[in-house]
């Protein structure tokens, strides 16, 4: 079926054709020796593909400093390859519009033409932040080309197309019908054609590649194109975070630029859209739509900023096997729990938890058998405690228990608890064998009973101390601290 669409190329009377002009400057950007005056004398041949241009070079996509009245200066504007790029892509469109209406039905062919553009205008927005200024036009051109291969499918298999373009409910679905269904898809399609109209090659090329988002350490026009079409597919249907999620994936991935950078192209194309609607003659979004789009945009990438930020977080601060808080954040709670004991003089408890003979364990069923005892003794815990308690895995097998608000009396209690829950735990191996264990806790209380600490960093040792004479002292018990443990700090 592929070789077969490829060679009917060369052969089908029903394909989109090329006007004279159009196939005049091809001719001349292919030539080495064109000059301003053939340049001038073929493109007034079409006033009024003469008047678009010298009103393009007074739009604000240019920013020309000085009025621009005919083809001569709009050259000194937009250069000699510019000029004839820019007419390329005017009497391309208006020739190819024309004959994609009696391929398509009115819905698909404004559709295409819309995503065409807005493509085209995506491009040219990347081209800008990548610094890519002489290939602005270039870059509108290629994309303005890139789904060409769509109306050749038309004109080629009219009524099997039809099928595809009335169900498919995405641009990329399209492309997945054709690939399965032909055996390609319009890109390789559409770059054959564009070759047999003997385009310049970087066009070709950029059509052929406009699927396949591979990345570059010097993103040029093939780069663009590709990143242009998600852009565009978030563009034309907003509200969907998937489709701004895929955006930022591809220019980041294809082009090396960030959301910020897509925020700004996005605002680039807001701010161009109406110039380029009006040179196209096209109603692609009314400024409601478009301003909306933006702000949705924007709203939609700070939101996934902070998701990003918080599982970033969430990464640091949570240790990656038990899922409890993790040394780093345990020194920063404890201060800050400290310090705002003392200040408000409200009790502070701390317990140091240690699994008794946990090398052993290690030792005798493996890491794997220790690993999960661990986890299992953090869900047994965690279903103990309150969301303003924090568990954290100090290291090893020993882990800190901080409990803000809460008397030596409260403290005694849920300790209880959480020891004869570790108790209950039975870790079944795939043997069948049962693993038990117990814990040793070491309890130390600010600020309640008129006890208190010069700073966290003594009341840490203290804890620590208390669980050192629950260990020395058989282990599977609760000691609280006293003054009278100083002598064993330590370990």
């Amino acid at each position: 079926m592929k070789d077969t669409l490829l060679s009917q190329l060369r052969f089908c009377t029903n394909l989109p054709s090329l006007p004279s002009i159009a196939l005049k400057i091809i001719d001349l950007a292919g030539r080495l020796d064109t000059n301003l005056n053939q340049i001038n004398h073929y493109i007034s041949l079409d006033p009024a593909l003469a008047a678009r241009i010298v009103k393009t070079a007074n739009s604000p996509l240019y920013k020309s400093r000085h009025p621009i009245s005919n083809i001569s200066q709009a050259v000194n504007i937009l250069g000699m390859h510019g000029v004839m790029t820019i007419a390329l892509s005017f009497s391309l469109t208006d020739s190819l519009m024309k004959q994609s209406r009696n391929m398509m039905n009115p819905a698909s062919s404004g559709l295409f033409w819309r995503r065409s553009i807005t493509s085209a205008l995506a491009c040219r927005a990347l081209g800008k932040r990548l610094g890519m200024s002489r290939l602005l036009d270039d870059l509108f051109l290629a994309a303005l080309l890139q789904d060409i291969g769509i109306l050749a499918f038309c004109a080629l298999l009219p009524e099997d197309y039809s099928s595809i373009i009335d169900t498919a409910t995405s641009h990329e679905e399209i492309y997945n019908m054709e690939r399965n269904q032909f055996e390609l898809g319009h890109d390789e399609l559409g770059g054959a054609l564009l070759a047999h109209w003997k385009l310049p090659i970087y066009i070709i090329d950029a059509c052929k590649r406009s699927h396949h988002m591979a990345g570059s350490n010097q993103p040029g026009i093939n780069e663009c194109v590709a990143a242009s079409g998600s852009i565009t597919d978030y563009f034309l249907m907003p509200g969907d975070e998937t489709r701004i999620a895929a955006a930022i994936d591809v220019t980041y991935s294809s082009l090396g630029l960030d959301k910020f950078a897509l925020m700004e192209v996005l605002e680039d194309m807001r701010n161009e859209l109406q110039h380029v609607e009006e040179l196209f003659a096209i109603s692609i979004l009314n400024s409601n739509q478009l301003n909306g789009l933006v702000d949705e945009a924007r709203e939609l990438l700070t939101t996934r900023t902070l998701i990003k930020i918080r599982e970033l977080e969430n990464k640091v601060q949570h240790d990656g096997l038990t899922g409890a808080h993790n040394r780093s954040y345990f020194d920063d709670a404890l201060r800050s729990e400290f310090l705002f004991s003392c200040q408000q003089e409200t009790p502070l408890a701390l317990a140091m938890i240690d699994i008794d003979h946990f090398k052993v364990v290690n030792d005798t069923y493996g890491h794997i058998a220790g690993d999960g005892i661990l986890v299992a003794i953090v869900r047994t815990i965690s279903e103990q405690i309150r969301q303003t308690d924090v568990l954290c895995r100090y290291g090893g097998e020993e882990f800190a228990l901080i409990l803000p608000g809460t008397s030596i009396n409260d403290a005694r209690h849920l300790l209880t608890r959480i020891q004869e829950n570790i108790q209950a735990i039975a870790y079944k191996l795939d043997s069948g064998h049962i693993i038990k264990v117990t814990a040793s806790i070491g309890l130390a209380v600010n600020m309640d009973r008129e006890k208190s600490f010069m700073d966290e960093r003594a009341m840490l040792d203290a804890a620590d101390c208390a669980l050192y004479a629950a260990k020395h002292s058989g282990r599977d018990r609760i000691m609280e601290w006293n003054p009278s443990l100083v002598s064993h700090t330590q370990r």
